[in-house]
């Protein structure tokens, strides 16, 4: 494994944990198995992330277009969510993180959602590292939705169409309080983004593997971060700016 000392460790990583379905089709398992073991390799990873000083992990779950599939395999989907989320209660009290779930919640089930406000509510005041799930959550959803919030502010008086400002709109974003990304993971080789944090990406270092999520491991998370230290982020600047010349 690299020299940890000799690596810039990524405030905030984000990851899009794609190849679950591959990965039992490979082993001629149905797809739910799948998911169940990308759930297990979820809840190390916040255990790996947390070790290696990231501070905040935002992991993309289910899409807003993951309704889409058939019927079995959503339910599978959110019958391990109410599973892996008592588990992943056990793994942020051990490991002081707090828990954040993003995206459109009323569509799912009020069992699962007030497991969802139990995790939110008892890991409130953790301070190790921010654990992010994006649930029932897409990009452009979430952009529509913080337009038609401003706008009801400017109908109701409460905002001024000229005030509104990029920091505005990050304040409304579901991830309000969260930095942007510094890094990108994205499994199983896939080149797209998927719908996923479409504004909060606009500067973030991309990192692809073709490594399936259930494959992921700390050694590949690594892996992913030493690409990231060799990375000269800009930000839209140029080097001989930033330098002076």
């Amino acid at each position: 494994m690299a020299d940890m000392e000799q690596l810039k460790i990524p405030e905030c990583v984000a990851v899009i944990l794609d190849g679950n379905g591959r990965w039992a089709k490979k082993r001629g398992l149905p797809r739910s198995m799948g998911h169940a073991e990308g759930c297990k390799t979820l809840e190390q990873t916040v255990y790996d992330a947390a070790d290696l000083g990231i501070k905040v992990l935002i992991a993309y779950g289910f899409s807003t277009e993951n309704w889409k599939r058939e019927d079995s395999e959503v339910g599978a989907l959110l019958t391990l969510f109410k599973i892996y989320g008592k588990k992943l209660m056990r793994v942020a009290m051990e490991k002081n993180v707090r828990v954040r779930v993003i995206g459109e919640r009323s569509r799912f089930p009020s069992d699962l959602i007030r497991i969802f406000e139990d995790i939110e509510e008892a890991t409130k005041d953790n301070t190790a590292m921010t654990f992010v799930t994006a649930l029932n959550y897409g990009g452009r959803d979430e952009i529509t939705r913080v337009v038609r919030k401003i706008a009801e502010e400017v109908r109701d008086g409460n905002a001024d169409a000229k005030d509104i400002t990029e920091q505005m709109i990050s304040d409304h974003l579901d991830t309000a309080g969260l930095p942007d990304p510094d890094l990108l993971i994205r499994t199983s080789g896939e080149l797209r983004l998927s719908n996923y944090l479409l504004w909060q990406l606009a500067y973030t270092e991309i990192y692809v593997t073709d490594t399936l999520w259930p494959d992921f491991n700390k050694a590949e998370l690594v892996k992913a971060i030493e690409a990231y230290s060799r990375r000269d982020r800009r930000f839209g600047g140029r080097k001989d700016q930033e330098a002076g010349t």
